[in-house]
């Protein structure tokens, strides 16, 4: 009979904090009691752990049993406190000594037969628990290969609760961490941009898109390839650093999307999503907040088809996460603060039958098409940086033998241009020209005097905005270090400026809707 207390830990959000697992057993009538601001799941715990328990050989005799999950202001959830709970009532109850406690951290779900089964959030979990100093994370064994990517600290999984039982008697476990980033890569794209027959300039755009890592939408008749280059847009760019790694597979590892084969990702990942998405389910949101779609896109590309028949709050929604590169959720007890660093691909016809402005073959009316067209708002065109007008295919293009070129031989220019901007802002927190702050702008965008006139002339004309007029600069940024060049050139800025062409000429004079 007395005091335990083993160490575990919840995600909230994306954050982890660590959760101290007190049990008490004293004479008295039996009675099982837990506290500490319990979902449902975890109140039910009681009865899972107590039979897997007596699954294990062990008897517990019918004491008084009180459980504390503290602290108490962060609420609990999930099943993965089952296994902390068992240990905590076996040291308390006298079985087993504590010092096998002490510098260790315990997470995982019970099942009646004593087995130990999956939780999400191991990956970030046990990178907090490397920073708090612990020694030992004891996890289910489907989680070990996740856990073991964190290197500095040892992960050990469990296929039963008797194992663990093993681990406090002897100190040994049969199992140990797994770290081979070579075998466990998560390959996800199968599509290749050599797949695509003609659109030179279609191509030009995603390559530029991918180098500064700039939004981009497509804008063009059924047919013309918007969609496939959208979907493409992945495999050309680089892989993944180390940093982005943990902090990309850290929101996936929360989500449970995680596959035990192959738990990092080391590419940037593509999401699609529907036009009948939520914008909770888009942004991230709930009751508990959970990553959004845009989230889980981190680093990689959100694709959204269609553009125009997603509802309108739903697109409005991200447009801050496009600024800051984040999602702030702010509920009554916290704030929460999801990543969404990543390049938004677009894709939507111009008008309802989707052959505007060509009359011959366009059916609607301009009222229609004002209505249409209203359902992007200009706050919104505004944070896209390419907009680029897809042209029909023809016969030529389509039955060409000339060979394409393949996603891997775009990926080696835009890695090549990505180590340019590297070099450039090395020592500061922007990665790619893309990120550029409103008041770099000059440091990094500067422009001579014919530079200065041409675009001053297109600020006019078009009616840009100071936040349109930027994106030009950025763009045109990304364009010179294409070309290697370290001063934008009158060419650079031209080309920039003729990719908010098509936002001009179909939203000029439209107001929202």
């Amino acid at each position: 009979m007395g005091f335990a207390m083993v160490k575990s830990a919840v995600i909230d959000g994306l954050n982890v904090c660590e959760v101290r697992v007190e049990a008490d057993t004293s004479n008295g009538l039996p009675l099982f009691h837990m506290v500490g601001y319990l979902s449902s799941e975890v109140k039910e715990a009681g009865e899972r752990v107590r039979t897997a328990i007596r699954h294990t050989g062990i008897k517990m005799q019918p004491q008084k049993m009180v459980v504390n999950l503290s602290p108490a202001d962060i609420r609990k959830r999930g099943a993965s406190f089952d296994l902390p709970i068992a240990v905590a009532l076996a040291v308390s109850a006298g079985i087993f000594a504590d010092t096998r406690t002490e510098d260790a951290l315990f997470i995982g779900e019970l099942g009646l037969n004593a087995s130990v089964r999956k939780v999400n959030g191991i990956l970030p979990i046990v990178a907090e628990a490397r920073k708090k100093g612990y020694r030992l994370c004891i996890v289910p064994k489907e989680n070990e290969a996740e856990g073991g990517m964190v290197e500095g600290i040892k992960v050990c999984g469990v296929s039963t609760l008797g194992e663990v039982w093993d681990y406090l008697n002897s100190g040994k476990l049969s199992s140990g961490s797994r770290r081979n980033r070579n075998i466990n890569v998560r390959e996800d794209h199968e599509k290749d941009f050599s797949e695509m027959c003609g659109q030179r300039a279609v191509k030009r755009a995603a390559e530029i898109a991918a180098s500064g890592g700039h939004n981009i939408l497509y804008i063009g008749a059924p047919g013309s390839g918007k969609t496939m280059a959208a979907q493409r847009m992945a495999t050309i760019l680089p892989r993944l650093t180390e940093e982005e790694m943990l902090e990309t597979t850290g929101v996936y590892s929360v989500a449970g999307l995680l596959r035990e084969e192959c738990p990092m990702i080391t590419t940037p990942p593509f999401r699609e999503v529907h036009h009948t998405i939520t914008r909770a389910a888009l942004v991230g949101g709930g009751l508990y907040p959970v990553p959004g779609e845009i989230s889980l896109a981190n680093r990689g590309v959100l694709f959204l088809d269609e553009l125009t028949e997603f509802q309108k709050p739903v697109l409005e929604a991200l447009r801050e996460p496009l600024e800051t590169k984040e999602v702030h959720i702010v509920r009554k007890r916290r704030n929460y603060i999801f990543p969404a660093n990543v390049i938004l691909t677009a894709a939507m016809n111009p008008c309802p039958c989707g052959y505007y402005p060509d009359y011959e073959k366009c059916s609607c009316t301009p009222g229609e098409i004002h209505r249409y067209l209203g359902r992007v708002s200009q706050p919104l065109l505004d944070r896209i940086d390419i907009c680029m007008e897809a042209p029909r295919v023809t016969f030529q293009e389509l039955n060409s033998q000339e060979k394409e070129e393949t996603s891997a031989q775009i990926r080696e220019r835009v890695i090549q241009t990505r180590n340019i901007q590297n070099m450039r802002y090395k020592g500061t927190k922007i990665t790619t020209n893309a990120e550029i702050p409103s008041g770099k702008i000059k440091q990094f965008c500067e422009l001579e005097r014919k530079e200065r006139g041409l675009l001053e002339k297109a600020f006019e004309r078009m009616g840009l905005t100071a936040r349109s007029c930027h994106k030009i600069l950025k763009v045109a940024r990304t364009i010179a270090d294409m070309e290697m060049s370290e001063r934008i050139k009158s060419e650079h800025l031209a080309e920039a400026i003729s990719y908010r062409y098509i936002n001009s000429k179909l939203w000029g004079g439209i107001r929202d809707v």
